[in-house]
């Protein structure tokens, strides 16, 4: 993408707004080319939005832009989160005022390149009976600004207690981290990627380890997905894309909304998007 934009509703299922450009490329002076999906976060009268773009070097980092709107527009930083690499960042706002952010995508997101916690050009994505690539995490210092310390793996669990293999490709982290937490637990959510599930896990700490629970959202036209879960007005919602507009033909996404149910017993309802109830 060349820029972002801001869309609103007054309710959910309600009449969209889009409130235009929020932060275009050529304002972020750092920036090379080829931003992608971004989130943002609100503290203290300021809305964070932090999204990842190539830098003149071709490697991607974590921008970050300020305003005090939520439509924007957002005043970039004139250099990157330090650390920060990778894309899809996902911010979490936890019970005791503490952020927390999350990142990771491999293959075009080259979290294979940060093996060492430093670039590798030549980098490869694990296969097979190798122990997955794992997202990342950090607690987000108070100015929002930073990282309060460095990037830890985000660990993610078989029922068994062990970390899922690259082969697993139904259930191993691909990209589009998500957290939320509900009746205590911390809910991790994420794209499989290339076999198109958002599947998610539990744990009792934001750092995790979680432990693998199942399929939240089963595969959309497109060939990816990303998505959000939130609590509006006592219900959950996840916030997703496909391209059904499009006609899965091309990789333009519009937005999608549906109720998600959080079951009796803590796991998630499986959501099929082309079945109604």
């Amino acid at each position: 993408m060349k820029d972002y934009h801001v869309f609103s509703m007054d309710s959910v299922g309600g009449k969209v707004t889009d409130h235009g450009v929020a932060l275009d490329i050529e304002d972020v002076s750092w920036a090379g080319r080829q931003m992608w999906a971004p989130d943002a976060a609100y503290n203290d009268g300021i809305y964070y939005l932090y999204f990842p773009v190539k830098d003149k070097e071709d490697i991607f980092r974590i921008g970050v832009a300020t305003s005090q709107s939520p439509t924007g527009p957002f005043l970039p930083k004139d250099q990157p989160m330090s650390n920060s690499y990778s894309i899809d960042p996902a911010v979490f706002k936890d019970s005791d005022g503490s952020y927390y952010m999350y990142l990771g995508g491999i293959r075009g997101g080259q979290l294979q390149n940060w093996q060492n916690e430093e670039f590798d050009a030549t980098g490869t994505v694990p296969s097979g009976n190798e122990i997955a690539l794992l997202p990342k995490v950090a607690k987000l210092r108070a100015d929002m600004l930073e990282f309060d310390g460095p990037l830890r793996d985000v660990q993610i669990l078989d029922e068994n207690g062990k970390l899922l293999l690259a082969g697993d490709n139904d259930r191993r982290f691909f990209e589009a981290a998500w957290v939320h937490k509900f009746n205590d637990k911390y809910y991790f959510s994420y794209s499989t990627g290339d076999t198109h599930y958002i599947a998610y896990a539990t744990g009792d700490s934001p750092y995790g380890p979680f432990t693998y629970r199942g399929v939240i959202l089963n595969p959309v036209i497109g060939w990816t997905n990303h998505h959000s879960i939130v609590e509006h007005k006592g219900q959950w919602y996840i916030f997703y894309h496909d391209s059904s507009l499009s006609g899965g033909k091309t990789n333009l996404r519009n937005i999608k909304v549906t109720e998600l149910t959080h079951n009796p017993d803590g796991t998630i309802e499986t959501i099929d998007a082309y079945v109604k109830k």
